[in-house]
């Protein structure tokens, strides 16, 4: 099987049908499951369960597996519709994309065959070494990538998915890893990025972030539990050590999530021996890798594509009349957090109409849109500038 041709899924599901891998499995094994396959953290080490062997597999091709062998137990213990597995998963992003500029837009209008499905995940998840760079991809896979599986069983269970629950099941994401990370006693450069780059990695943003108690209040299934977990115990261990009050933290967090203490030091210990373990098949969540190096290659990457799409932008921004005021404010004050949001949602939708800037489009692509608002200013007349330095 080879996930980056055309027809795996076929052959996967038809193998699924010959030997299943999920039978007898509950809820909590089949998220350990994903957890030891790497697919939580980001880093897909191997096909979920090790049921399926598939020699050669690059990481990106481990991934996509994963992620239909992941959707896949959601449907078989949710599904009460007369849709098939395909159809139903393709339901869900049309449902999702119904909500939120979509990277699907142009491929949701085609039947609902295995065909498009693959399009979908190919697109969904984009690790890619010539777009963006990897330690931006794994961390983006990892802080978004499991929500659809959220999501998904959310939609099975009711047959629609509001904007709503997407908005407050990553906005909790947010609330929390943050929350966690700015009580730290001894905060460093790398949390204050890792911050910024969850913030920025929101896919569905709300007009109201949540508060730390509120996101708390919104995570109730045990799934949604285990991952903010995770997620918390990854982000503290990104400097590849959890002291005594980071450990801390973690277990009020757990606390608060009534989660049972075993499973709380589980997750603590975990996120350690996996990367320990596997380190040398996986890039280590790293203030190097995530931040610095993302924060490097991206900003060169960013000011290339401005440059050659220059005279364009430059039209589609004096076109859009409140963006050019935004911008030009943005000069010579900080914008609020509604202004923000509106120049992102304005620069988006230029983008849409850029087909060489698609890649802000893509999932976590907001990551990248304080690097454009920083080379921007240079396509503005200088009048807007006061401060501006003619080079």
């Amino acid at each position: 099987m080879n996930p980056s041709a055309s027809g795996w899924i076929n052959k996967l599901l038809n193998e699924l049908e010959r030997s299943p891998i999920w039978i007898h499995t509950d809820y909590n094994t089949f998220y350990d499951s994903l957890r030891e396959s790497g697919f939580i953290y980001g880093s897909n080490i191997k096909v979920v369960k090790d049921h399926l062997d598939y020699p050669g597999l690059t990481e990106e091709e481990i991934c996509k597996v994963n992620f239909l062998l992941a959707l896949n137990f959601i449907f078989e213990e949710n599904n009460t519709q007369k849709a098939g597995f395909v159809e139903s998963i393709i339901n869900f992003y049309i449902e999702i994309n119904a909500y939120s500029t979509s990277i699907f837009s142009e491929i949701l209008g085609e039947k609902k065959t295995a065909s498009l499905l693959e399009k979908i995940i190919h697109k969904r998840i984009q690790i890619d070494d010539n777009l963006i760079d990897r330690s931006f991809n794994y961390f983006i896979t990892n802080a978004l990538l499991f929500t659809d599986i959220l999501a998904y069983k959310a939609f099975l269970q009711t047959q629609e998915i509001s904007q709503k629950h997407i908005q407050h099941l990553e906005s909790a994401i947010e609330s929390i890893v943050s929350e966690v990370l700015n009580s730290k006693n001894k905060k460093t450069e790398y949390d204050n990025s890792l911050i910024r780059l969850v913030e920025q990695s929101i896919r569905y943003k709300s007009h109201k972030t949540l508060t730390y108690q509120e996101a708390l209040e919104f995570i109730n299934t045990d799934l949604e539990k285990y991952y903010i977990m995770d997620i918390a115990s990854m982000a503290t261990w990104g400097d590849l050590n959890i002291d005594t009050s980071e450990k801390s933290l973690l277990i009020k967090l757990g606390n608060k999530l009534n989660l049972e203490q075993e499973r709380i030091d589980n997750s603590i210990q975990f996120i350690e021996t996996f990367y320990n373990n596997n380190k040398e098949k996986i890039a280590l969540l790293s203030s190097q890798n995530i931040v610095k190096t993302f924060y490097s290659n991206s900003s060169k990457m960013v000011s290339k594509l401005i440059s050659r799409n220059s005279k364009r932008l430059q039209k589609e921004l004096f076109e859009s009349k409140e963006l050019m005021v935004l911008l030009s404010k943005s000069t010579v004050r900080d914008l609020s957090d509604e202004e923000q949001k509106k120049v992102q949602s304005q620069l988006l939708d230029i983008f849409k109409s850029i087909p060489s800037l698609a890649i802000f489009m893509l999932p976590g692509g907001a990551l990248l849109l304080p690097l454009v608002i920083k080379f921007i200013p240079k396509l503005l007349p200088s009048s807007f500038d006061d401060n501006r330095i003619e080079e």
